[in-house]
């Protein structure tokens, strides 16, 4: 499939929220993922950060669609997402990162939007395309539930990947990225963009990567202060969890490295409503 990453992830990338009934609401980011369900059913999967539906008192939460209409304008349509019954949760997160998927009935324009999970970065993504300190990474998200336009579009940004080493993904499950990260951004997808030619070891001089490397998940304080940091999990933890929504047995990787010092929870927290 040959497309731009930047555009296709801009139709897939949608905001989550819940009204909290007092004139504030509880914001994040997700995006969406097409794969194949066991029975051999295309299906279409949402992707976000876990503490941005654990965060959300209410059963019921809403997913920003966006309709394109016939004059070449598009209208801002959430529909409403039901994220728990019976105090029971509906999605599925994995036991060691804060990762959430749930199945989901996603209009037919936005099912197509939904990027194939093959775009997710694998387990030796980084070390193919050769991915360290100093590369360019780009970011989707909704920062404090502010979009890009009346339309309902993510707002994208970019920021240089701020740490090192950043793989393999088992020892150093999270790395950083420096750009400013504000409640609303978490559960956005951090991606290489077309343009990352790299040879690397059995890859061809020259070759063009764009994959999606992991989603933001919190960003870095001190003493109460923005650093301008943002933390992101890597991709395989979104693949694991994906993999969990069928099999709860599937194995997943209990990485041993420590959280990072200062980091907080990018979302989920109250924002103030445009309207």
């Amino acid at each position: 499939m040959n497309m731009d990453l930047s555009v296709e992830l801009m139709h897939a990338t949608v905001q989550l929220e819940q009204p909290l009934g007092n004139g504030t609401r509880t914001v994040g980011t997700g995006f969406l993922i097409s794969e194949t369900s066991p029975d051999g059913r295309p299906r279409t999967v949402l992707v976000t950060a876990n503490h941005v539906f654990k965060q959300m008192p209410g059963d019921v939460a809403r997913i920003g669609y966006r309709v394109a209409n016939a004059d070449g304008s598009w209208s801002y349509s959430p529909q409403s997402l039901k994220i728990r019954e019976g105090g029971k949760e509906l999605w599925t997160h994995h036991p060691a990162r804060d990762v959430a998927a749930i199945v989901i009935s996603a209009p037919p324009e936005f099912a197509r939007a939904a990027i194939p999970k093959d775009y997710l970065a694998a387990d030796d993504t980084f070390d193919r395309y050769r991915v360290e300190a100093g590369d360019e990474m780009m970011a989707l998200g909704f920062p404090r539930g502010l979009a890009a336009n009346q339309a309902g579009f993510p707002i994208l940004r970019s920021g240089r990947v701020a740490s090192y080493p950043v793989a393999p993904a088992k020892i150093f499950p999270t790395f950083l990225l420096d750009f400013s990260v504000f409640p609303g951004n978490s559960g956005g997808p951090v991606f290489m963009r077309s343009g990352l030619q790299r040879a690397a070891a059995g890859g061809q001089p020259g070759q063009d990567g764009q994959f999606i490397a992991g989603l933001l998940t919190q960003q870095v304080e001190l003493n109460n202060e923005r650093l301008e940091i943002g933390i992101v999990t890597h991709a395989k933890y979104i693949r694991e969890t994906m993999d969990l929504v069928d099999n709860p047995a599937a194995p997943v990787t209990l990485a041993y490295s420590q959280p990072v010092s200062g980091a907080k929870a990018a979302s989920a927290e109250e924002a103030a409503t445009p309207n």
